[in-house]
């Protein structure tokens, strides 16, 4: 039958094209693609370097305080406090003088705190005075009652001390001195000597600041500034004396 052979070599050819692509399928060689199990590599994009901390802003300076404003206080005083300086007989009594504590500008650029013991009458003047002196950097060795002396012109002077109340006699009279009425006051001593006609000096630490003029610190001339200072309040200065000078000395309406 004809037809026999035809359907042997079609099957024959079903059976190789099968099995040609059974085979081709195997021998591809693809990669097969990757698992959905397996994570794909995440490209990491390097972070740019953080910014070093920033530096905290160095503290500001505080502005230095400068030297104190000029303060003064007026008190009363006892004779128990007075004790080198006042006795009975002299022309005041204690309650007619007044401690003035109030500061002062030193030798050494720095402000000090003192003390004066004035006439009740005065105190105005004296805080008045002291304060423009401040203002001016009028430099002042120091400013002690004189009782921190026993009373001893000669000794408040040795230590360059600015003073007022003492009840003591004028040097020489039987007159009661200006400062027995706590109306005067004597300022630097060794830098404003009392001077005798001849030039000398008592004090051996004064002797070079006998001359006038001279331009030192703590120095006063005639009619300087500290000088007219004082007059303004109707104080007189002893370096217009005739004769010795007493270039501390200022009394209130002279002598």
């Amino acid at each position: 039958m004809p037809e026999k052979p035809k359907l042997r070599h079609l099957g024959v050819l079903i059976l190789a094209c099968a099995s040609a692509a059974a085979c081709g399928a195997a021998d591809t060689g693809a990669t097969p693609a990757p698992s959905s199990a397996t994570a794909a590599p995440v490209s990491a994009t390097p972070s740019s370097p953080s910014a070093p901390p920033s530096s905290p802003a160095p503290p500001e300076e505080t502005p230095s305080p400068g030297p104190p404003a000029f303060s003064s206080k007026v008190s009363e005083v006892t004779a128990a406090m007075l004790k080198g300086s006042w006795r009975e007989g002299c022309p005041v009594g204690p309650d007619d003088l007044r401690k003035v504590t109030m500061t002062y500008w030193g030798f050494d650029d720095k402000a000090h705190t003192g003390e004066l013991i004035v006439n009740k009458a005065v105190t105005d003047d004296v805080t008045a005075i002291f304060g423009k002196l401040y203002d001016w950097r009028f430099p002042i060795a120091r400013m002690e009652p004189i009782d921190k002396y026993k009373g001893s012109d000669f000794d408040s002077i040795e230590a360059d001390n600015t003073s007022a109340f003492n009840c003591r006699r004028v040097a020489g009279s039987s007159s009661w001195s200006k400062h027995s009425y706590g109306k005067a006051i004597d300022i630097d001593p060794r830098e404003n000597p009392w001077v005798e006609p001849d030039g000398s000096v008592s004090h051996a630490n004064a002797k070079p600041f006998a001359r006038r003029p001279l331009h030192k610190p703590g120095v006063i001339n005639p009619d300087d500034r500290v000088v007219r200072l004082f007059e303004k309040y109707g104080w007189q200065w002893g370096g217009y004396f005739n004769g010795a000078k007493d270039y501390q000395h200022f009394a209130k309406g002279g002598g």
